[in-house]
């Protein structure tokens, strides 16, 4: 499981020209089966994203393409968690035993 923090950088006066493509990379990754969760880190500052069931290299892939990461409007960090115990709701992020 991955959290993916995308914080605005200087270029951020750019969001507005690439929001359309950001839009649908977000739709593509959900689509996918890949975001579980999306929204935005307050206040303000940038947007996190929840990803599951993926790889590091192939979620490297996806965020990169993302147009906020390749127009530098956002630093993406990504970072990995290995889930050890979680709410009965989320259970399915757990790793299968």
């Amino acid at each position: 499981m991955f959290i993916v923090l995308l914080r605005f950088s200087d270029n951020r006066a750019e969001a507005g020209r690439h929001m359309d493509g950001h839009r649908a990379w977000l739709r593509q990754g959900f689509d996918d089966g890949v975001f579980v969760l999306a929204g935005t880190l307050q206040p303000g500052v940038g947007g996190g994203v929840l990803a599951h069931g993926t790889s590091a290299a192939a979620l490297r892939e996806r965020v990169d393409a993302d147009p906020f990461v390749a127009e530098r409007v956002v630093t993406a960090e990504i970072l990995e968690i290995d889930p050890a115990r979680t709410d009965d709701r989320l259970a399915f992020l757990l790793p299968a035993a």
